[in-house]
């Protein structure tokens, strides 16, 4: 056996998933009873997949509701039987999937505790040793002796979560779930998270907040109509599953450079680190050709100073008539991460009617308080349908890479430029 063999945890093989569609419920009745009469239709949730997941992948799902997202976990999990094809789990699964299904309303929190763990298939010894675990971490109080049929939804939540996450699997599949409660348990849920990634635990991670995959996953997959579209590196699945939800991933609608790029030898841009692997694309109306960063003195800044203020300047061309645009500016970290970023529609900028063949200048102007390190800088040029939905004009994802310089110690994201006063209160003196 291969070592990419010994490695996996998941293998799936032309997996298929249909579900029978009827028009009205006697349908479903009339061909049970008359099997040989079909009344349904096929609806193919699951597309002839194959996907193999190796042991301490943290493997992030995306696509649009109805992609197939939730229907591959439930076959993972045994909740949903395939069609067709091969899916073989090696290690135990524990699912957050659908929080408290092993749960009956009539028992106890604790009783439910006991109850959650042999449906996991734990000794009653191994659920007495992780039961505290569960009671703390859930921290319903004494309504852990009264039935969960009492709970509000936040505690039943809680006490779920505890329970599935306190299994120590082989496989963690998390489903949009770890939002829930206030905010001091999210962080004990995130705390939690972080701890599985540490001990090389495979975990499937569904999410429509793309942050959350850039801060997690080593790894972005992506569905469509129960097909996989991508299979590859996180941040460029990211950037494509932006693509997708905007409508832009027909090549057809991407724009065409060698017909329409504006070629000139004076440009901004080449005074910049222009990122090779920027993504563009759009509906190919307009196009940003040009772009940079500027100090006070008018010089391109490749080297940011967080205490001086730059300006952000693109060019863009119109090849059509366009009512009232909208310009933005988007700064991310190196794992794609979007730190910060504005628009002409957010700061209430009227761009007026730009016409065809004409050219125009928008500028950003403002300190970049970040801290010190590489950042990538992303333009946009984008409009407002008639049904209110952002259509891409030209989007450079990106585009530019630059960094930011510190003369003070930055701690997180920002320098806040914060003024200190320190004193003793008895003699009332400054001791800043």
């Amino acid at each position: 056996m291969s070592e990419k063999q010994e490695e996996a945890v998941i293998e799936i093989k032309d997996l298929v998933k249909k579900y029978k569609m009827f028009n009205r419920k006697q349908d479903r009745l009339i061909e049970t009873i008359f099997p040989s009469i079909i009344k349904h239709k096929d609806f193919t949730a699951m597309n002839h997949l194959d996907l193999t997941i190796k042991k301490g992948e943290v493997l992030g799902i995306l696509g649009k509701n109805g992609a197939g997202k939730s229907t591959l976990l439930k076959m993972i999990t045994g909740v949903v039987v395939p069609t067709s094809g091969t899916l073989k789990v090696n290690g135990k699964v524990s699912s957050l999937l659908e929080l408290g299904a092993a749960f009956n309303m009539d028992l106890t929190g604790e009783e439910n505790i006991y109850q959650h763990g042999e449906v996991m298939g734990l000794t009653h010894e191994e659920i007495e040793a992780t039961k505290q675990d569960v009671i703390d971490f859930a921290d319903v109080g004494d309504h852990l002796y009264q039935p969960v049929k009492t709970y509000s939804s936040g505690m039943f939540a809680r006490l779920a979560f505890a329970c599935a996450i306190n299994v120590d699997p082989d496989i963690l599949i998390v489903d949009e779930v770890l939002s829930v409660g206030d905010m001091a348990f999210q962080l004990k849920c995130f705390k939690k998270f972080e701890e599985f990634k540490a001990k090389g635990k495979t975990i499937l991670f569904v999410t429509h907040n793309v942050g959350d995959v850039l801060d997690n996953c080593n790894r972005v997959i992506i569905l469509n109509s129960g097909e996989k579209i991508f299979d590859g590196e996180t941040k460029e699945g990211v950037e494509t599953y932006k693509k997708l939800i905007t409508g832009m991933l027909d090549s057809n609608t991407i724009i065409n450079k060698n017909e329409n790029t504006v070629k000139e030898k004076n440009l901004w841009k080449n005074h910049f680190h222009i990122n090779p692997n920027m993504i563009t694309y759009g509906n190919g109306e307009a196009e940003i050709y040009d772009f940079g960063i500027f100090n006070s003195k008018e010089e391109f800044e490749t080297m940011i100073d967080n205490n001086d203020e730059v300006s952000i300047r693109l060019k863009v061309r119109f090849y059509k008539d366009v009512e009232c645009p909208t310009f933005s500016m988007t700064i991310k970290d190196f794992i794609g991460k979007e730190i910060c970023g504005t628009n002409t529609n957010i700061q209430k900028i009227y761009t007026g009617k730009c016409e065809k063949g004409q050219e125009y200048i928008c500028e950003f102007k403002q300190k970049m308080k970040l801290s010190p390190g590489k950042y990538t800088l992303s333009l946009s040029c984008s409009k407002y349908n008639a049904d209110g939905n952002l259509i891409p004009i030209n989007r450079n994802y990106d585009a530019l890479i630059f960094e930011v310089m510190s003369k003070n110690q930055v701690v997180g994201y920002f320098q806040l430029d914060t003024k200190i006063k320190f004193e003793n209160i008895e003699k009332g003196g400054n001791a800043s």
